[in-house]
């Protein structure tokens, strides 16, 4: 039975692309480089959260959040996302739309995009309406994967935006057991994914951040809603993958990673 589950389980990735369309239940809407928009159905889009951080900084480039320089919200952006769902769609069957989307807390738009990416989140911040449509977008099935924040300073500064969508969910340390790490690929042997910065310094960590991180915030149901990485940065791993100077297992590993990322939330 266990290998049935699991056989539907690669099925769903590798080949069921009507069921999958029908789980995400999105009309993906495609834009232009130039703005214009054109309808388009697909399985799956890479969106990326826009937020606010503390003191006024909207995470534009160049701008600085608190502990160290934050590019904020934008950070690898656009070719991170480009760049995953290119290998996305190598490596599965999924029909993922080719250019990503970007959405803000306050937009009407945020209960169209099921799959969200944030990074930069250590210096995040929420006001009241903008932390209970967070709160309602993920309690209704959106999954959001947090990245790039590292340190015993960043931990405590990132749970005082997470603890204003969810005040009281309890943050658990995720094993290797979870299923997370085997719907698709079995991912028990993770490492910890650097930023580029590995190039020049040899070093897979940022400041104190030793050891790799994931943690969850689950739903009323165990689903797991909030995927934490805490201590890597996934989507520089992404945006270097074609560049011969950051190695390739890093960019491997997460690319792994986020399908599976993908895959369960797309299944739960």
């Amino acid at each position: 039975m266990k290998l049935l589950s699991r056989l539907c389980l690669v099925f769903l990735a590798l080949g069921s692309s009507g069921l999958l369309l029908a789980l995400q239940g999105a009309q993906l809407r495609e834009y232009s480089e130039e703005g214009g928009a054109a309808r388009q159905q697909a399985e799956f889009a890479f969106t990326r959260l826009r937020f606010p951080t503390r003191g006024g900084n909207s995470g534009g480039y160049g701008g600085f959040g608190g502990f160290r320089p934050n590019l904020g919200w934008s950070e690898d952006y656009p070719k991170a996302d480009r760049t995953f769902v290119e290998g996305l769609t190598r490596l599965t069957r999924l029909n993922a739309r080719t250019y990503q989307e970007v959405v803000d807390p306050n937009s009407d738009d945020l209960f169209d995009w099921p799959w969200m990416y944030a990074v930069n989140v250590a210096n995040w911040d929420f006001n009241p309406e903008q932390a209970s449509r967070m709160r309602d977008y993920l309690l209704k099935g959106g999954f959001l994967v947090v990245d790039s924040f590292h340190g015993s300073a960043e931990w405590p500064s990132f749970m005082n935006g997470m603890r204003k969508i969810f005040p009281d969910r309890v943050v658990e340390d995720l094993d290797s057991k979870d299923e997370i790490f085997h719907v698709l690929y079995d991912l028990d042997n993770r490492i910890q994914v650097p930023g580029y910065q590995y190039v020049s310094t040899g070093r897979t960590y940022e400041m104190d951040g030793f050891d790799p991180k994931w943690r969850a915030i689950r739903d009323d149901h165990g689903r797991i809603m909030v995927l934490i990485g805490y201590n890597m940065h996934i989507g520089d791993a992404w945006e270097h993958a074609d560049d011969s100077w950051y190695p390739e297992k890093f960019s491997s590993f997460a690319y792994r990673v986020g399908i599976n990322y993908i895959i369960y939330s797309m299944t739960h």
